[in-house]
């Protein structure tokens, strides 16, 4: 369960910094607001209770000293606005009050003279209506909160009192403008803060990614906060000696393969002079064998990042390949498509391709070669009439010698190492490489190689 929909989240590390902390802003100034607005209404709740009290009990001691017949006229005289004042006669019908009502009743019952005082006065509070004063130019009842208090003037005389609470207040526009202001001065700030963090950040990351596709690692400025500038430094002097071991590696690689390649063509040469032919065709054939498992050894271990980045048209580039094939009476089928303008090392990914389609043509018989192109990421499938790879072997053929076919003989089977390379091009370009059986029978291998990743 998350919190925020994943489609409204911001994906980058600033637009959340500055989200989070302008949310946290908001929050905090809600919450403000609403605490005083709470708070300014319990006193306002209070002070106009006070109010009424006051003025009930007031407006019945004076009318108690007025005749009788003046009384009506006085009455009427009063009630205007939010008050409304009306003379009962007879005798009060008590009804039962709430907890609030009987403590304002009580405060009113202090403020009478003591004679009255000992009579009841009852209160109720909730919504009623206001009846009309067309004097006052209120020609229609209105609804809302009431408080009416039947306060006793004179025996068998009773004064009601009602007072229309008015409506609260809102915010004034000084609040409301206040936090405009905090809000987008804490979104400046929050995204002051966010460049100083992710700026190296990002350097770092493209730097990583350039290193991890077997480049140049540009470094990184050693500046920023001081966490960031640790991890920066921890940096360059990672790739500093990452760049000295693979050079060191590919010194060694150039080395072996000139000190393997030296005796392999005098052994061939020496075959020469060896008289019994059946012999000789059996030293050649090894001999032949173990030149092309050293040139494997020596691509598995080399690996990717040797050749230099360029843009090509990823679909001609497999269309060549495939025509190649095809004129050597491969069975291999190409689906065309649109040009893919792309960013790699050809010769690696041309290695890798055809590594794929001579193994299905090798154990499936033939090659349907095809390629999709997605949002992100181009998927080039090859699918074969072999007998598929079962799944507990899927992830096993990639590992470096492995041959699902036991006899592990040159003809009936490579070196177990081509399928070893074509991972490490595919992960060396930013890629995957994913086998499945087709449910028609046969194995589809789908390689994905992303668009935007090898970007220079």
């Amino acid at each position: 369960m998350t919190l925020w929909p994943r489609k409204w989240w911001p994906h980058t590390l600033s637009a959340q910094l500055v989200v989070v902390t302008t949310a946290a802003v908001l929050v905090s100034n809600l919450a403000a607001g609403l605490w005083f607005e709470n708070t300014q209404e319990q006193l306002t709740e209070t002070s106009l209770r006070d109010r009424v009290a006051d003025r009930a009990a007031s407006t019945a001691t004076l009318l108690s000293g007025i005749p009788a017949h003046e009384r009506e006229e006085a009455v009427h005289a009063m009630s205007s606005g939010l008050w409304h004042f009306q003379l009962q006669y007879g005798r009060d019908d008590q009804k039962p009050m709430t907890a609030d009502e009987a403590r304002l009743s009580q405060r009113v019952r202090l403020l009478l003279q003591p004679q009255r005082a000992r009579q009841p006065v009852s209160v109720r509070m909730g919504m009623g209506e206001m009846p009309p004063n067309p004097n006052q130019g209120q020609p229609k009842a209105r609804k809302g909160p009431v408080i009416e208090i039947t306060v006793p003037v004179v025996r068998n005389t009773q004064l009601v009192v009602r007072f229309l609470k008015p409506p609260p207040p809102t915010w004034p526009t000084e609040v409301v403008i206040a936090g405009i202001v905090a809000l987008l001065t804490t979104s400046l700030a929050a995204a002051f803060i966010a460049r100083r963090v992710v700026k190296p950040l990002s350097q770092l990351a493209a730097s990583a990614s350039e290193a991890a596709r077997g480049g140049p690692a540009p470094r990184v400025p050693e500046e920023g906060p001081e966490d960031i500038r640790r991890a920066a430094i921890a940096f360059n002097a990672m790739t500093d000696q990452v760049s000295r071991t693979l050079e060191s590696q590919r010194q060694l690689l150039s080395a072996v393969g000139h000190d393997l390649r030296t005796p392999i063509t005098a052994m061939r040469i020496n075959t020469e002079f060896v008289e019994d032919a059946d012999i000789r065709s059996r030293l050649e054939t090894n001999l032949e064998e173990l030149q092309e498992l050293t040139e494997a050894v020596l691509s598995a271990a080399r690996g990717v990042g040797w050749g230099q980045m360029r843009k090509i048209d990823l679909a001609a580039l497999m269309e060549s390949l495939c025509s190649d094939l095809d004129e050597l009476g491969e069975p291999v089928t190409w689906q065309s498509h649109v040009p893919a303008p792309f960013s790699c090392r050809p010769n690696e990914i041309r290695r890798a391709l055809r590594n794929l389609i001579e193994n299905a043509i090798a154990y499936g018989s033939r090659a349907s070669v095809s390629m999709e192109a997605q949002d992100r990421a181009y998927q080039i499938v090859v699918d074969d009439d072999g007998p598929g790879i079962p799944e507990a072997d899927r992830k096993r053929v990639f590992e470096p010698f492995v041959r699902l076919e036991a006899s592990r003989s040159s003809e009936t089977g490579g070196s177990g190492l081509g399928l070893t390379l074509v991972k490490a091009i595919a992960e060396g370009h930013g890629g995957s490489v994913f086998l499945e059986n087709r449910s028609e029978g046969g194995l589809r291998v789908r390689l994905n190689l992303p668009r935007e990743a090898l970007a220079t």
